[in-house]
């Protein structure tokens, strides 16, 4: 087998390699869906364990047993908060199954809504205008929005509802927030969630009929409570899935993926959607001599992009949508990325962030508040001064030896106190 030049034969992408599939299709079933009945009735009743393998307590669950949680299908950042919190419930011995809010709508309604986000968050300065204008402040125009996607949606989970009775229900997407606040009077007994890991939960997260609000910030407390006063908050840590909790070591995760030991390398990413200049800066990191692994997500057109220019720059080894994240993470001394899940995760495995302000409106409320837990540097959007902020970040930090840099204990603490407050005592 021949090898390019200079590209070490450890490098060979070999078939079914991401770095030769640049681009994973999106599937309906990637997305958490109501497991099947024979599949819950097969699950076991025995102890169970939390995120990163960790033993929980059991909760006692009210006598219809189950919890519903409801995701929203904008990007992928829902639905793995979804992920991490059904496997802290099932830990607990609860049923749990996961609807997309956003597909509830019927019909065309979930797509449009998602093309006239893409399509706002495209034209510069218009998202961060209906964010601070409206969805802050709780305008006209984003009451309207929450009246008529609550009047498809709300028909949708009374009927799911009264066919499945579940004892909890967690939104963690604010239509479903919205609905499930419009029905509970219907329901007796059911208990209400709302999960949101936002800076800043805008208006249409916070509804009066919530018995309670997860949030991940003491900031995120005030901005509930300026819509809901006497709101109940928890202040919990944002969960990360156990594959986080189990990467591996930077040695073993570089020999896994053909990187020099003692070379600089990078993981590039910006969220499912591949926002910001990654093409570019890709590029301008591999000509300063960084392995850069670059995260196209479900964007095929990135993916198209970065596999071109694999072609003609070694250092770069792109992917699409793939589950070698947490490998990625520990291979790299750096991760490039937007704000979101992402800069939890490498948080875990104990990675310094380069944030890039490329997402409007929430977006920048959560970079600044990323900033704020250190660890983290900002990047402007034009890849020369992208590169040169992490070439500069490189030369700062050093990833440490150890595996993972945090446990999951803290939050499955947090989650299980929150529990408590709403009538689901772990351990009683």
């Amino acid at each position: 087998m021949t090898t390019e030049p200079g590209r070490r034969a450890g490098l060979a992408r070999g078939p079914g390699d991401p770095a030769q599939i640049p681009t994973v299709p999106f599937r309906p079933q990637d997305v958490p869906t109501a497991p099947d009945r024979e599949v819950r009735a097969a699950r076991g009743t025995g102890p169970r364990t939390g995120a990163g393998g960790l033993p929980v307590p059991t909760a006692r669950p009210r006598p219809s047993g189950g919890a519903l949680l409801l995701t929203g299908s904008l990007g992928m950042g829902h639905h793995v908060m979804a992920q991490a919190c059904a496997a802290s419930l099932e830990a607990r011995q609860m049923r749990v199954r996961t609807l997309d809010s956003l597909r509830m709508l019927g019909g065309p309604g979930g797509r449009i809504g998602e093309a006239v986000f893409r399509g706002m968050v495209g034209v510069p300065g218009l998202y961060d205008a209906f964010h601070f204008n409206q969805l802050r402040t709780g305008g006209r125009v984003a009451g309207a929005i929450d009246a008529v996607s609550s009047r498809f949606l709300v028909p949708r989970m009374r009927d799911e509802l009264t066919t499945e009775p579940v004892s909890l229900v967690i939104s963690i997407f604010a239509t479903g927030a919205a609905a499930t606040s419009r029905i509970k009077p219907d329901f007796p007994g059911l208990v209400t969630v709302v999960f949101c890991t936002d800076v800043c939960p805008h208006r249409l997260w916070v509804h009066r009929n919530t018995d309670l609000y997860l949030v991940t910030s003491e900031t995120a407390v005030r901005y509930v409570r300026r819509f809901h006063p006497s709101a109940e908050v928890a202040v919990v840590p944002a969960p990360v899935r156990a594959p986080f909790y189990e990467a591996p070591t930077q040695r073993d995760a570089r020999l896994a993926f053909g990187i020099p030991l003692e070379s600089r390398c990078v993981l590039l990413m910006s969220g499912s959607w591949g926002l910001g200049p990654l093409v570019e800066a890709a590029e301008a990191l591999a000509t300063a001599g960084v392995w850069v692994f670059a995260v196209a997500g479900h964007n095929a057109k990135l993916a198209r992009k970065l596999a071109a220019l694999a072609e003609r720059e070694h250092r770069v080894i792109p992917f699409g949508f793939t589950d070698r994240i947490p490998a990625l993470m520990a291979a790299a001394d750096l991760v490039v990325t937007s704000s979101g899940d992402t800069c939890s995760e490498a948080r875990v495995i104990g990675r310094d962030l380069l944030l890039l302000d490329v997402v409007p409106g929430h977006g920048r409320d959560n970079l600044q508040g990323e900033l704020e837990k250190g660890g983290a540097e900002i990047a402007g959007r034009d890849p020369r001064s992208l590169a040169r902020s992490a070439l500069a970040a490189l030369d700062r930090v050093k990833p440490p030896t150890r595996r993972i840099a945090r446990g999951p204990e803290d939050w499955e603490r947090s989650f299980g106190v929150a529990l408590a407050q709403v009538g689901l005592a772990p351990g009683r």
